[in-house]
């Protein structure tokens, strides 16, 4: 059934020339990383480190550290698939206006996503950030320097706090990432959701101000979301089983 909807998308994406991506973590876990959510993922085993309780306690910035090591070991063995590279060739097709996500994992760059076409509403972890000078290193470089089972990454430069450049519990989202979205949601014609259940607010807003727009809004989730009753298009597949279809039909 899911399957017999695959020329209606393969019209709507000939169509389109301004399509707008949307991720969440469901689009990561072909690349073995846990939604933060599921059982055995790091939300379901920790409690997290708001950011004023890192900004404010030395052992706090260790522990937060400490999770973060946890979280990179993952995230170092990790390529994009399939879903990822759909994307990545919307962009090579000229037709991808640029792409919103909620992830944190990096893996849309590493699929060679221009940074110019990427919004991170949550940061980006492969990328840390001084609080003080805002000099940027990357994270590989923080964990090759310092043992952070005893010591806290401080800058080399002016010796302020070196926080991974992602956004914790208790920490404004960044205003201009969020206007540029909501304007990419305005001006593209198609908006695609891949593996989010657009349960977080303020990130699921955007589909559904491309949908009150008349944008096109096609949503690709295993499981139902929120916005299935309003979208033009939904597939509830697996990510690879979804990519696979287009291939065969649309390409």
């Amino acid at each position: 059934m899911e399957q017999e909807k695959l020329p209606r998308l393969c019209a709507i994406l000939r169509r389109a020339n301004r399509i707008v991506g949307f991720t969440g973590a469901g689009i990561s876990t072909d690349s073995g990383i846990p939604d933060y959510r599921s059982q055995g993922g790091i939300w379901s085993r920790f409690q997290p480190v708001y950011f004023q309780e890192f900004l404010a306690s030395r052992e706090k910035r260790l522990l937060y550290w400490q999770r973060k090591r946890e979280l990179w070991q993952g995230l170092g063995a990790a390529h994009p698939n399939q879903g990822h590279l759909f994307f990545k060739h919307l962009h090579d097709q000229g037709k991808l206006l640029g792409l919103i996500t909620q992830n944190i994992d990096g893996l849309h760059e590493r699929s060679g996503l221009p940074k110019a076409k990427l919004i991170n509403l949550h940061g980006n972890t492969l990328e840390t950030l001084c609080l003080g000078c805002g000099r940027v290193t990357p994270t590989q470089q923080v964990f090759d320097t310092y043992d952070v089972s005893v010591q806290e990454p401080r800058c080399a430069v002016c010796k302020g706090l070196l926080k991974p450049n992602t956004v914790s519990f208790g920490q404004p989202l960044d205003q201009a990432n969020l206007q540029k979205a909501y304007e990419w949601s305005l001006t593209c014609d198609c908006m695609i959701v891949m593996g989010s259940t657009l349960s977080v607010q303020p990130a699921a807003a955007f589909p559904l101000v491309a949908r009150q727009h008349d944008r096109t809004l096609v949503i690709i989730n295993l499981s139902r979301t929120e916005l299935d009753e309003l979208a033009d298009l939904v597939f509830h597949l697996r990510i690879s089983e979804f990519v696979a279809g287009w291939r065969n039909i649309c390409r």
